[in-house]
């Protein structure tokens, strides 16, 4: 989805990228979509860089994406499956400048679970940024809680960015640095 042309087909209400705030993009204007992963897009108007949520796909044109039903399973999932699908739920989340997922940039530090009932858990997250002027970093750790949030067995999710130590380059998988053209 390189650079694909779109108007917008009602006003939508975007993060300019990279300093987080919250601005309308006006229904007829002409939007270039320079990244469509983890169910939100990456625009470009009038030669600023903006983030649309997935909820809003419908204005660029596209369907908007229903969540996935959770899988039937017999009895409760046990911690070790829902820390599975909290990775894996992580890697959903998206930096709306790279197109590598957080968890293979580095980005998530720590992920623990604790029990807070039967079969509910609460989710503590630390993760980073790139940069740390990033304004970026309140809509991503609202991605990651949004992300956490939507698995049957969490019931609270808390995301703390933090700084120490500073991401680097080398945080980032093999994977990731052969995408970006690092290796």
């Amino acid at each position: 989805m390189n650079n694909e042309s779109k108007t917008l087909t009602r006003d939508v209400e975007a993060s300019v990228v990279p300093v987080g705030t919250k601005v309308t993009l006006m229904k007829g204007e002409q939007a270039y979509v320079t990244q469509s992963l983890g169910g939100t897009f990456t625009v470009i108007v009038n030669g600023n860089m903006f983030r649309i949520d997935g909820k809003d796909a419908d204005a660029l044109g596209f369907e908007v994406q229903t969540k996935p039903t959770a899988a039937v399973t017999s009895g409760p999932v046990t911690q070790e499956q829902l820390e599975k699908q909290v990775w894996d739920s992580l890697k959903t989340c998206y930096d709306p400048e790279i197109p590598v997922n957080i968890v293979d940039l580095g980005l998530i530090y720590d992920c623990h679970l604790t029990p807070i009932g039967a079969d509910n858990y609460k989710a503590d997250v630390k993760m980073t940024l790139t940069a740390p002027g990033c304004g970026m970093g309140p809509v991503l750790a609202q991605d990651v809680q949004n992300k956490l949030l939507s698995l049957e067995p969490i019931d609270e999710a808390n995301v703390e960015l933090v700084w120490d130590p500073p991401w680097n380059q080398g945080m980032m998988t093999e994977a990731a640095r052969l995408q970006l053209g690092l290796m």
